[in-house]
């Protein structure tokens, strides 16, 4: 992973101080839960990952009998000024129209959290001002990031205690490529995948359209916030946000595939540590997210060939949260069930 400049730009001091002062969760609720566990009738550990989720809601709300009463998928919507390089299979017009659609109850993540109860919130970003295209110009200046970074942190308002992170934006997966390969080394062909349907003509022109960013910009990545600045986009600045917000608030988050893990990557970047109250929803069917996994030590709960996105994955995570919570919260101890006990 290359190393970045030690000191952020002056418009991004606040988010530093915020990313090195960090709640760390609470060990104590952990270990409540992991007592009520040990009284349910089954048998010490054997619900698995699912145990573990209940662990980790526990410890990032800080509660010992943790709560699902208000789970958010929030989706930002962004547009990229790079579509005019002919990388995606479907026109950037497509962006609000299927924001519509989410809003609308058409859209696969509508249906998600509808049978599931997921407050779904969709945010739009400035969609009739696409960003630079960042072949031959910065896709933000640092104002601009920041301040989107700032709004993306206003999506916690309504006080979800989870919170499922997702986007929608066409040409976002060239983009995540993009602040891949800055963050963690490589090429475009090592980070571009299919998108939303290219074949292999249009997966190698947007490795070149990558390439031809990162050489633009070579000189001006040293640091997260620029490469964020410079190569990202409105919906990857927000996503940010929400991750910081949602640590000082104390509410645990999912992070969708691959565009949504190019947030985290920055977040990541920035401090490892930053990530601890993120479980990554899914390993994408985009080639390279299990490559940013790896890079980010970190592990898709579920491994479904999803390359959504919109939240799609995160929001299927929280299901399986969802029952884990349920489980822990109503299944019979072995005294109530007059079951006996491990000998």
């Amino acid at each position: 992973m290359p190393k970045f400049a030690s000191s952020a730009p002056d418009a991004f001091k606040d988010f530093s101080q915020l990313l090195e002062a960090m709640p760390v969760g609470s060990d104590g609720t952990v270990s409540e839960v992991k007592a009520r566990e040990l009284t349910l009738t089954k048998p010490a550990g054997s619900m698995g990952e699912m145990e573990n989720l209940v662990e980790f809601l526990a410890r990032w709300q800080e509660k010992s009998t943790p709560t699902l009463n208000n789970p958010m998928v929030a989706i930002f919507a962004g547009n990229h000024g790079v579509t005019a390089q002919n990388i995606s299979a479907f026109p950037a017009s497509v962006t609000a129209q299927m924001v519509a659609n989410f809003t609308n109850g058409g859209a696969a993540i509508s249906q998600i959290s509808q049978l599931h109860e997921l407050n779904l919130r969709v945010f739009e970003l400035a969609l009739d001002l696409p960003t630079g295209d960042i072949t031959c110009e910065a896709a933000m200046d640092e104002r601009t990031t920041a301040a989107t970074i700032a709004y993306g942190m206003e999506a916690i308002a309504g006080e979800p205690d989870l919170l499922c992170i997702g986007e929608m934006g066409i040409g976002n997966t060239t983009i995540a490529a993009a602040i891949f390969a800055a963050l963690f080394g490589g090429t475009g062909a090592d980070w571009v995948g299919a998108g939303t349907g290219m074949d292999e003509a249009g997966i190698s022109h947007k490795a070149k359209i990558v390439d031809r960013a990162l050489a633009f910009h070579k000189g001006n990545l040293d640091h997260p916030y620029k490469i964020l600045s410079n190569l990202g986009g409105r919906e990857f600045a927000a996503m940010l946000g929400a991750i910081i917000a949602a640590r000082h608030h104390k509410i645990p988050v999912i992070i969708d595939g691959f565009v949504a893990s190019a947030a985290a990557a920055i977040a990541h970047a920035l401090n490892p540590a930053s990530l601890d109250h993120c479980l990554f929803g899914h390993v994408s069917a985009e080639q390279a997210h299990i490559n940013a996994l790896n890079a980010m030590n970190q592990k898709g709960l579920l491994n479904l060939g999803l390359r959504l996105g919109e939240g799609s994955g995160a929001a299927l995570a929280a299901v399986m949260v969802k029952t884990a919570l349920h489980m822990h919260q109503n299944m019979a101890t072995f005294e109530e069930a007059a079951v006996q006990g491990k000998k």
